[in-house]
């Protein structure tokens, strides 16, 4: 007979190494299904990796497709570290756009410097305002905030498609439902081949690992994680703390949204997230709530993604086997975290 039992003190450098089993574990199962389609499991890599990395291009579009991973997912880090399970990353993204898209559409005749400040910090505010709605129910209700903010996602997203086919429609897009693009003055500013974002994603986690480490507010949200009682005990205002911590996961999580819209996109779109905000959930968990892994973590799965399109047209590989080649490595790495944390062992 077997049983699971909890691990005790494992090491940085265990917890690496199984997590790095996963990943040779996954790369293994998956050359399995490449065969199955006829192709050369180590070519698909290779290519994999060059696609992503392989020319100035493409080592700019993962960058770029890392940026609102990175931004998002630290959002989501600090209200994870306080145990609040905010799975709401999506419709905070798209909120956040929505409201900085707002004054990029009918204030563009602010100066750029002004407009691109007041579109951020618009979006930062709109973001952590959506996320104060669960958040406040959990503090007076007690309400389950992952099934909350979860399904504000598809209000949020739904609000989305009603501007985008009512109000913001684009009167010369000739009846086709879609948003004007942005002027130049609400585009965000380019650094090189990358956009601003790049600058913020790297300011704000060190901002965040040093919040979450290294400050009061940030040791509040630890114990709070830990043990709510121990926080009521020690004389902490529980709820006040839980409403200031969301409403900042919340807003970077909105800020990843107007960064995109603007940089990125060019202009508001239903399809702007694409999945950014449940993909943060993914690489805030891989990343074990670090923040500075993070950017790793997301770089790498930006680099996997971007991959998987390269392989596509190289191999004429189907858009289904490259997302099935995603799925097993995320499955494989996603799983290490139970061998993290548990151990399985004879029943004497």
């Amino acid at each position: 007979m077997l049983k699971i039992v909890k691990r005790k003190n494992l090491s940085k450098k265990k917890q690496v190494l199984i997590q790095i089993l996963a990943v040779i574990f996954a790369l293994c199962f998956a050359s399995i299904f490449i065969l199955m389609t006829g192709n050369n499991p180590i070519s698909v890599y290779l290519s994999m990796v060059n696609g992503a990395f392989g020319s100035g291009y493409r080592f700019q579009e993962t960058i770029t497709k890392a940026i609102p991973l990175v931004i998002t997912s630290l959002g989501i880090i600090v209200a994870f570290k306080m145990k609040f399970w905010n799975i709401g990353g999506e419709g905070q993204f798209v909120i956040g756009a929505m409201a900085g898209s707002y004054f990029a559409l009918f204030h563009k005749d602010m100066a750029k410097p002004l407009l691109i400040i007041v579109m951020l910090v618009a979006g930062f505010i709109a973001g952590g305002l959506w996320g104060l709605i669960p958040a406040f129910f959990k503090t007076k209700f007690q309400t389950n905030e992952t099934i909350f903010t979860l399904l504000m996602n598809y209000i949020a997203i739904k609000f989305l498609t009603y501007l985008q086919f009512g109000p913001w429609k684009d009167p010369k897009s000739f009846g086709f439902p879609k948003i004007a693009g942005f002027s130049d003055n609400a585009i965000m500013p380019k650094i090189g081949s990358f956009h601003i974002g790049i600058i913020i994603a790297i300011v704000l986690a060190i901002f965040i690992y040093i919040y979450i480490n290294h400050t009061k507010q940030g040791y509040e949200v630890s114990v709070i994680g830990e043990s709510e009682n121990s926080a009521i005990y020690a004389g902490m205002k529980v709820n006040k703390i839980i409403l200031r911590t969301v409403f900042i996961s919340a807003g970077i999580c909105g800020l990843a949204g107007i960064i995109q819209a603007s940089a990125v996109n060019k202009t508001l779109a239903i399809t702007l997230a694409d999945g950014t905000g449940f993909t943060a959930i993914i690489i805030a968990w891989l990343s074990n709530l670090n923040a500075g892994v993070t950017i790793l973590v997301s770089v790498l799965f930006s680099a996997m993604v971007q991959g998987g399109i390269f392989i596509q047209m190289t191999f004429g590989i189907p858009q289904a086997v490259a997302n099935v080649l995603q799925g097993t490595i995320l499955f494989f790495v996603l799983g290490s975290s139970f061998f993290n944390t548990y151990t399985i062992m004879r029943d004497k």
